[in-house]
């Protein structure tokens, strides 16, 4: 089968529009761990829980990490269409494997939290701050692959 299968003008489209949309899940990522953090103040503060950030982070999460995966499958049909071979950039793939990876593992823990169970929100909240320096690393790389 010949490679690309679609015109190199469309994967250079495809390849900003992946860029573009995984930086904007980043970036809603940093908005969701500022309710997350709202929230986790507030209970170690022992002070009125932010009814509204708890209701947006519940709604969020799900979706964000949905969205998160769904970038990751992107890059994965886009180089597939370009070259054919997975491990073209090997590094922002593995990077992209633990964040897909830990995503899941978050929501995982997400659905197991209630009450004031202290080690799931720990967890959920580490976990949390390795996907965010992950999504930083990636993007560092994934520039690097634009250039």
């Amino acid at each position: 089968m010949p490679f690309p299968l679609i015109s190199s003008e469309l994967i250079s489209i495809l390849r900003l529009v992946h860029g573009l949309f995984n930086f904007i899940i980043m970036l809603l990522l940093f908005y969701h761990t500022f309710n997350g953090l709202l929230i986790r103040r507030a209970r170690r503060g022992k002070t009125p829980l932010p009814i509204h950030a708890i209701k947006l982070h519940r709604r969020m999460g799900p979706v964000l990490a949905l969205f998160g995966g769904a970038g990751f499958s992107a890059g994965l049909i886009l180089i597939m269409l370009d070259t054919g071979k997975v491990l073209q950039y090997p590094t922002h793939l593995f990077v992209g494997v633990v964040i897909v990876i830990m995503l899941f593992s978050t929501y995982r823990i997400s659905r197991k939290i209630a009450g004031s169970s202290i080690p799931q929100r720990n967890l959920h909240y580490k976990l949390g701050c390795v996907i965010l320096a992950l999504y930083l690393v990636n993007v560092v790389i994934g520039i690097g692959v634009l250039l």
